[in-house]
């Protein structure tokens, strides 16, 4: 089974095992987890720039892993064989998407909090959440279980709902988590995508809309 998802995903196979195994060393070591944190305040100042990208590697617990990791499980193994599907850059495209969505989906986050000395934020949602999305581009109509929804939703359901939550949220909620990164990253993922692959959003809409 390991040997079919290094074949098939081997780019999503890495991700998922470099992320689990940074994160898991961060928990133990207060150092690296310092470090790789991202620092609006620092990298706006030209400061710990690599903190952009080494935020997506490390998780503040292991509930934040486990939920990140299961959705990138979820999703991101059956993305990568789309793209691998329709272009033999395929497995090249599904790093790209991943690696550029962690990046910009920290920008906003960086600009809102650039002189707040004590944010910080981690996590691999962003990127996460351009996975899914990229995903419901392609599947719109698949059917998703989401908490606390009883019933299984059509995927492009749950995207709306899912964008409108981070929206207000970012706005008004004080739970100490960046749902600016998880919005621009949702919004990252469907860019990218039809930067990969123009006629998707045609596609999209005839999957909903027939």
């Amino acid at each position: 089974m390991i040997e079919s998802f290094i074949n098939d995903t081997p780019v999503a196979t890495i991700i998922f095992i470099f992320t689990i195994v940074t994160s898991i060393y961060a928990f133990s070591n207060a150092d690296v987890y310092g470090k790789f944190m991202l620092h609006p305040y620092s990298v706006s100042r030209g400061s710990r720039l690599y903190s952009v990208i080494t935020s997506g590697l490390i998780h503040k617990d292991w509930t934040h892993l486990l939920v990140n990791m299961l959705s990138y499980y979820f999703f991101a193994f059956t993305l990568e064989k789309t793209f691998v599907s329709l272009s033999s850059w395929g497995h090249v495209q599904f790093g790209v998407l991943y690696i550029l969505s962690i990046i910009l989906s920290d920008i906003t986050s960086i600009f809102k909090h650039k002189e707040d000395f004590w944010f910080n934020s981690l996590g691999a949602s962003g990127a996460v959440c351009a996975v899914v999305f990229s995903y419901i581009l392609f599947y719109p109509m698949n059917k998703m279980m989401i908490f606390p929804i009883p019933i299984p939703i059509p995927a492009v359901i749950y995207g709306f709902l899912f964008l409108g939550y981070c929206w207000y949220a970012a706005r008004n909620s004080r739970d100490a988590i960046n749902h600016d990164a998880h919005f621009y990253g949702a919004l990252t993922g469907v860019f990218i995508t039809i930067v990969y692959y123009p006629d998707i959003a045609a596609y999209f809409v005839r999957q909903v809309i027939g």
